[in-house]
């Protein structure tokens, strides 16, 4: 499953909805705001009463994002929740494949089991067949990427304007790197260059994603560079493991480590490095890869997670100590092959 447009599909179900709800996953990055956003917007344009709920915060990095104020924070506003899921006819659930990356906090539940059709609008790898509508494409940069490729396919193009463009700009940038991933492609740069004739500024963009660090932030990646990353020389493999203690002394705030599993990429040789930082409930995994080294698949086999081929995540419900084992015995299993 590489990509399905279900145009008709799609059509058909936005313009009989009238209350609309959109979710992403845990731990919003920039592309599940972006996307959810832009989408909101574009809906929004359409009449539709539109909401987006996501699990828990998104990084303070994006609070200058247009009607970034407007969304739900589940974990904080569980009935209103609860409500507006009851209330909706239709349901997106966008950038993660399943709704069981809502988390654990019963937000997936509440979305899966609603009996509002449900489209899935995603470019992450093996989604689920439960959906009614998919615009799905996993060779697609960003879900940013696939938002705009529906605006065109549902011929909504009069709709984009520049706080859209803003919302999509942020969603390419992050998840391309800045357009140094593999999944860039022409049509990407096609899109990009289309959001700059919105006279966006991209400068400002680039500023309040990548130049807001805070100080402590700035003391915790030192720190991590300095004193926890370890280079398996003998299996091409960098890793940083960071315990609730020493994040917690370095004032941690959420996007705080956001970027810091591509540190080790930056070592010669190294074709697979990983961020393990341990939380209230879990041990989280960050796993990024050069080349043909498929992360998704090892997340997938290992660590309860998944993604892309070079980037992917999981998790372990096992004290730090002992999933850096698992992941150091992971390592030396697949790099011998």
């Amino acid at each position: 499953m590489k990509k399905i447009t279900e145009k008709n599909k799609l059509l058909s179900h936005i313009n009989k909805a009238k209350k609309i709800v959109i979710f992403s996953h845990h731990n919003p990055d920039a592309d599940a705001v972006g996307s959810s956003l832009a989408l909101y917007l574009t809906l929004k344009k359409l009449k539709k009463n539109v909401h987006i709920i996501l699990p828990n915060e998104f990084p303070a990095f994006l609070n200058w994002m247009p009607h970034s104020n407007k969304i739900i924070i589940f974990e904080k506003q569980k009935e209103t929740s609860q409500q507006l899921i009851q209330k909706s006819d239709l349901i997106f659930l966008l950038d993660c494949n399943a709704f069981k990356r809502l988390g654990t906090d019963g937000l997936a539940e509440l979305a899966q089991n609603s009996s509002a059709p449900k489209i899935l609008i995603d470019h992450h790898r093996f989604p689920e067949k439960y959906f009614n509508a998919y615009f799905f494409n996993d060779k697609a940069s960003s879900t940013c990427e696939l938002i705009y490729q529906l605006v065109h396919h549902l011929k909504l193009e009069k709709n984009l304007d520049k706080k859209i463009a803003q919302c999509l700009y942020t969603g390419l940038i992050t998840d391309t790197g800045s357009f140094k991933y593999d999944s860039v492609t022409p049509e990407t740069l096609e899109i990009a260059a289309h959001l700059l004739k919105f006279k966006i500024n991209h400068t400002y963009i680039q500023q309040q994603i990548f130049d807001t660090y805070s100080y402590n932030r700035l003391k915790l990646v030192g720190y991590a560079l300095s004193q926890k990353l370890k280079y398996l020389k003998e299996y091409n493999t960098a890793y940083i493991a960071l315990s609730q203690k020493e994040l917690k002394s370095f004032n941690f705030q959420k996007g705080d480590t956001e970027g810091l599993v591509n540190y080790g990429l930056s070592i010669k040789d190294v074709v697979l490095s990983a961020l393990i930082t341990e939380t209230d409930k879990m041990i989280r995994i960050s796993l990024r890869s050069k080349g043909n080294l498929d992360v998704n698949e090892i997340a997938r086999k290992h660590f309860n997670g998944g993604g892309h081929k070079n980037a992917a995540g999981g998790q372990l419900y096992i004290p730090l100590d002992d999933a850096i084992k698992t992941f150091e015995n992971v390592v030396k299993s697949i790099r011998k092959k």
